[in-house]
């Protein structure tokens, strides 16, 4: 920026002193010498030059103020910039801390839910091994008392031919 009026600025003065030297070239062409005139266009060239430079001077100070504005508009939006990545880092932060929690409750539920079944199931599979084991133990009876009527059967089968066994069928009254 500084550059590009730099540039103007010499830009500015070469065309005005080109400007104010063509009318002495032309009066220089008679080979004439300087006259009051000639002194007094002079003087007036040196005090717009003047005029010139301090309008320049007030340019540049306005391109200075227009800089220290620019760069305080800079500083605001590097400001604005951290405050946002600052407010994006807490609510991520947040964020994690929220999925952390449901994922938390979620585990917690399903262990839960696995152990309420657990603990429900086990009373019931107990009392079906217990109705079992009695089953067991009814068939077992129910197995003894058919080989007992068996051997009743035989032993009467075999006192038809054996009066010593009818006898001992008779005391039990077996037969």
């Amino acid at each position: 920026m500084k550059n590009f009026v730099v540039v103007i600025r010499i830009s500015l003065f070469l065309i005005s002193v080109w400007m104010f030297m063509l009318p002495i070239t032309a009066i220089c062409g008679d080979e004439a010498s300087f006259t009051q005139k000639d002194r007094e266009m002079l003087i007036r060239i040196d005090e717009r030059l003047n005029q010139i430079d301090k309008r320049f001077e007030q340019i540049d100070k306005r391109f200075e103020q227009v800089d220290k504005r620019f760069e305080q508009v800079d500083k605001r939006f590097a400001e604005l910039r951290e405050d946002m990545n600052k407010r994006f880092e807490s609510f991520q932060a947040i964020m994690l801390g929220i999925v952390a929690t449901f994922g938390a409750l979620v585990a917690a539920i399903i262990g839960f839910a696995l152990w309420d079944r657990r603990t429900m199931i086990r009373p019931f599979e107990t009392r079906i091994r217990e109705i079992e084991a009695v089953l067991v133990d009814e068939q077992d009876v129910i197995e003894n008392k058919r080989n007992i009527s068996r051997l009743i059967e035989a032993m009467q089968k075999l006192a038809r031919h054996d009066s010593r066994i009818a006898e001992v069928l008779r005391s039990v009254s077996l037969l």
